[in-house]
């Protein structure tokens, strides 16, 4: 098992299906520490990309100034569901879901994010 840490990335989806072969190639912020998680995007007013929790199994927007998507993963990185959330709402938890990746509200249908799409995390190189 991967050990993940806080810090920056890359999310690209569609590789697999049909959406060339690059697929779409999408910022990342890796949360992975219990303060990373903790904070996500509180007190953000939106965010370029997308921002991965892990380990996660369920969200909330309480104190959250922008409606997010939010896309629930497996150990294996396929998309498990994924619901958009306004703010002051708790998300259900997922029973299988190992990750959560988050972005603004409307950027997962532009990627191309939907159940069953397979997704690639990559963390940046540490310097």
């Amino acid at each position: 098992m991967r050990t993940w840490r806080d810090g920056g990335g890359t999310l690209t989806v569609g590789t697999d299906s049909g959406a060339g072969p690059e697929g779409q190639v999408v910022p990342l912020r890796i949360a992975a520490s219990y303060r990373a998680r903790t904070k996500g995007l509180l007190g953000r007013d939106g965010i370029e990309g997308a921002m991965m929790l892990t380990p996660c199994g369920s969200v909330h927007t309480f104190r959250m100034r922008f409606p997010i998507d939010v896309a629930y993963l497996d150990r294996k990185f396929t998309v498990l569901a994924v619901t958009t959330m306004k703010p002051g709402r708790l998300g259900l938890p997922r029973l299988r879901a190992r990750h959560v990746v988050e972005a603004e509200a409307g950027a997962m249908e532009r990627w191309g994010v939907r159940p069953g799409v397979r997704v690639e995390l990559k963390a940046a190189p540490e310097a």
